[in-house]
């Protein structure tokens, strides 16, 4: 398969200014690890240039081997307890009001790495009175207490990501189950969190795809959308299968709030924490529970 150029809608400018030098220090003083660098996101200059950074926990080595991401898979070292005190440190000097959480899956763990989960978010809460917590979690193998005890910590939002539709999960997701995921945001929602998912397009999916995994994910009850276009981090990697003009992710947002989203994100270098900050401030007015 030919791989097609990229088009003009999916250049980005770099930024390099004091707040993207501090961010990078910071992040190296503290040893934790960015998903904006092991993920390789397009958006890293833009982000950390505003003070936007997604921090990722337990480590950098993920046990499982989706065909899309750039983060390293294999066997990880050992538990890091003191990660979540770094973090909680990093994010008070990032001076973060909305901070983003992420984590490699870690399947090994017999909770998955739930507990460090919850003492971070203990942790940012105690240290950063204030910043709000938004989690992007793996799916815990759907084992419902361990993400109970993610949810039971009090983030004030959590995300847990599709990826694609169905009918790739197999090969672009091997160890994850599209039901599965489903469960876990229908969890989130019945635990009374706003709750947030997001995919890739441009991987091999069809419109009509699209649309039914965003009437099956709003019918969680899932109140957060995003869509963003699919980007080949390696040759070893699923390669692009199209890219999606913008008109196309302009009516894949007017359709899901069409079907009920509060908030949908959608355009070509959409991630699933890409504006993050800003949805909160939207969802401040739509949600008041979220009111400091």
């Amino acid at each position: 398969m030919s791989v097609p150029s990229k088009p003009y809608w999916l250049k980005t400018r770099l930024h390099s200014g004091p707040n993207f030098q501090d961010l990078k220090s910071i992040v190296s003083d503290n040893r934790v690890h960015t998903v904006c660098q092991e993920a390789m996101c397009p958006n890293i200059s833009e982000c950390w240039e505003r003070r936007v950074a997604t921090i990722m926990i337990l480590g950098d080595i993920c046990t499982r081997s989706c065909a899309f991401c750039a983060v390293k898979t294999g066997r990880p070292s050992a538990v890091d307890m003191d990660e979540p005190r770094r973090t909680a440190e990093a994010v008070k000097k990032m001076g973060l009001h909305h901070c983003v959480i992420t984590s490699v899956d870690r399947d090994e763990l017999e909770d998955g790495g739930a507990a460090i989960w919850a003492e971070t978010i203990r942790l940012v809460h105690q240290e950063v009175p204030g910043c709000s917590i938004e989690v992007l979690t793996p799916d815990f193998q759907g084992i419902a207490e361990n993400i109970a005890t993610v949810l039971d910590a009090g983030p004030e939002i959590m995300s847990h990501n599709m990826e694609t539709v169905e009918r790739l999960h197999r090969k672009i997701r091997p160890q994850a189950q599209y039901q599965r995921s489903l469960d876990v945001l229908r969890q989130s929602v019945l635990a009374g969190l706003q709750t947030k998912t997001s995919i890739m397009v441009g991987i091999g999916e069809t419109r009509q795809e699209v649309i039914e995994l965003m009437n099956d994910v709003r019918a969680t009850g899932c109140q957060i959308f995003s869509l963003g276009q699919y980007l080949q981090p390696t040759k070893s990697h699923e390669p692009v299968h199209r890219f999606v003009h913008p008109d196309e992710f302009a009516e894949h947002k007017v359709y899901g709030l069409n079907i009920g989203f509060d908030y949908v994100e959608s355009g070509p270098l959409v991630r699933s924490s890409y504006h993050a900050d800003e949805q909160v401030l939207q969802n401040k007015v739509l949600h008041p529970a979220l009111v400091d």
